[in-house]
């Protein structure tokens, strides 16, 4: 329900409300740093309907043409991102091989708790087929993370060290806050100004931010079929030009690679061209 940092893009992709539908029926969950509880996943409660538009650091020529739609060669084209957060998981395999299956790229935002790790050389087999890997947590765990922004980017860290093994960190330059940039949840633990702060640090940092503007809806609470989650991809779409589709690669989430060649498909139906985050970002 919300949208990628991008100077190009960031006036298409708009705000929706559909995420949010379940917020207020849903209880919140959250895993520790070693966590009772293993299912961890961005939940709708945690998000806020407004998105931040603002795009630091994009060339004012390129802001312009994101704000007046004045580039008309990327208004021209039908683009989508499948992301899937909160894996490796033992669904990946599932995921990878409908994705190879049909030769769509995705970006996958990882996380590493410990409950996965027999998990995380996925991550590998997943850079080697040519899918973006990018950073979500290590614990995936608000209190924690959302404490302050120092203890944010030592989540940052200890992800990357964790992923190390597996593929570059030094290449992991894109990130998706838990809860979304505009996460309300993290008022909590660090005031109001905390998702603000660490945005301008990402930033400072060399990170490119990325929030999502279509919702399939898959990591609710309640488990759907796989034709619920096509249907919530569908109808979230809603006629927008260019597509970042939140997923879920979580080890609660196993009807969610069901659903993925009927997403697939009526998007190839609907003219859109597939891409990783950082190609679109690039386009």
């Amino acid at each position: 329900m919300l949208f990628l940092r991008s100077p190009y893009i960031g006036n298409r992709l708009r705000s929706l409300s559909l995420c949010l539908m379940l917020a207020f029926s849903l209880g919140f969950l959250s895993g520790q740093l070693w966590p009772s509880v293993t299912a961890a996943g961005c939940r709708l409660e945690d998000l806020t309907q407004d998105p931040d538009t603002h795009f630091a650091g994009a060339e004012p020529a390129r802001q312009a043409a994101a704000t007046t739609g004045a580039d008309s060669t990327h208004a021209s084209q039908k683009l989508v991102c499948l992301t899937f957060d909160d894996g490796p998981s033992k669904n990946t395999p599932a995921v990878l091989e409908v994705l190879e299956r049909y030769g769509v790229p995705a970006t996958f935002f990882v996380i590493a708790t410990g409950y996965n790790d027999e998990y995380l050389p996925l991550v590998r087999q997943a850079r080697e087929a040519g899918h973006q890997i990018a950073l979500h947590s290590a614990s995936h765990d608000y209190s924690a993370i959302y404490s302050s922004p120092a203890a944010y980017w030592e989540d940052i860290d200890l992800l990357r060290e964790r992923l190390s093994p597996y593929v570059d960190p030094d290449g992991l330059t894109y990130l998706r806050f838990p809860g979304g940039s505009t996460n309300t949840v993290s008022r909590k633990y660090g005031g109001a100004g905390i998702m603000k702060e660490l945005k301008a640090q990402a930033e400072e940092k060399g990170y490119q931010w990325v929030d999502w503007n279509v919702c399939g809806e898959d990591a609710a609470g309640e488990k759907l079929s796989p034709g619920e989650i096509f249907k919530n991809v569908v109808k979230s779409t809603n006629g927008q030009s260019v597509c970042v589709v939140l997923l879920h690669d979580s080890a609660t989430t196993s009807t969610t690679p069901e659903a993925l060649p009927d997403i697939i498909g009526w998007y190839k139906e609907q003219g859109y061209e597939f891409c990783t985050v950082e190609q679109l970002y690039e386009k």
